[in-house]
């Protein structure tokens, strides 16, 4: 078998990574899936500290009971134990997973839509089959498999993307938002290096807030505040949804706005597919 030949099987390595991902997730042997699976509280909020990176998030302790031993265990995350922590306000729950026996091992997951199931990783790698697999017939079929290769591929993503549901359901908590006062107590720094050696420095205002109920609220806000990197101290009116602190704004227009640019590119991103597909399909 000379290396053209070689190169012409490229999809079996995807492929059987996939199929062994999906095997293991119906076998019920990921490491996930293995994994013990808890409800924690956070009990303690502390500040991120003035300069600090956004990174690592909000450092909280959390409370959890382990449900082999009934032991509860109270923890400090500071960033270190899987997701970080953009809102925190003590008694709010999240979801924690750790090895049997081991909770200090702990790990915070935010999004758990296909973490438990353990099939991320097999999803991952049918999505490079696919689009290895359009590469492939372009490059022997030509443009016109291109086309709607590509196209469909476009359409698949706009069809199963959450964006759309996601914009709608915030938009629906926040039309009963509740607007109360906050402060702007740190602001973090990041510094990137682009391709070009130039330094681009990247700010997120800490902001705390009290909700009506009296629950005091710490978010590390990325978007809605005018000069980041100068809003040390600044006074502010945060939009809150009173059943979700962690869905806010501090500009309700500007959401807005912002949520309607992502629908109307997920609908571009379909008729953009649509018509790809149909152009291949007619030019075969």
């Amino acid at each position: 078998m000379n290396g053209y030949e070689v190169l012409e099987l490229w999809w079996v390595v995807p492929a059987g990574l996939a199929l062994l991902g999906y095997g293991r997730s119906l076998a019920g042997v990921t490491r996930a899936q293995r994994a013990v699976w808890v409800k924690a509280r956070i009990v303690e909020v502390e500040q991120p500290s003035h300069g600090d990176s956004k990174k690592p998030g909000i450092p909280v302790t959390i409370a959890f009971q382990d449900p082999a031993t009934g032991q509860e265990f109270t923890l400090p995350n500071a960033g270190r134990h899987g997701d970080a922590i953009q809102e925190a306000w003590v008694g709010r729950e999240l979801d924690v997973r750790y090895p049997p026996g081991q909770p200090h091992r702990f790990l915070i997951v935010i999004d758990t839509t296909g973490e438990k199931s353990g099939r991320n990783g097999p999803d991952c790698a049918v999505a490079l089959l696919l689009i290895g697999l359009v590469i492939h017939a372009t490059v022997v079929r030509g443009y016109p498999w291109a086309l709607l290769g590509f196209g469909a591929l476009l359409t698949a993503v706009a069809a199963f993307s959450p964006d759309i549901r996601l914009v709608r359901a915030r938009n629906a908590l926040l039309a009963s938002a509740v607007a109360v006062p906050a402060r702007v107590v740190a602001v973090t720094k990041d510094v990137y290096t682009d391709g070009e050696a130039d330094e681009i420095v990247n700010h997120a205002p800490v902001v705390v807030f009290t909700t009506r109920q009296g629950t005091r609220v710490t978010v590390l806000s990325r978007d809605g505040i005018p000069g980041p990197g100068l809003s040390l101290g600044r006074d502010l009116t945060i939009h809150y949804a009173p059943t979700d602190p962690a869905v806010y704004t501090p500009d309700p227009a500007a959401d807005r706005r912002s949520g309607a640019r992502s629908i109307t590119f997920i609908v571009a991103l379909l008729l953009t597919g649509t018509a790809a597909m149909v152009t291949g399909a007619a030019t075969m």
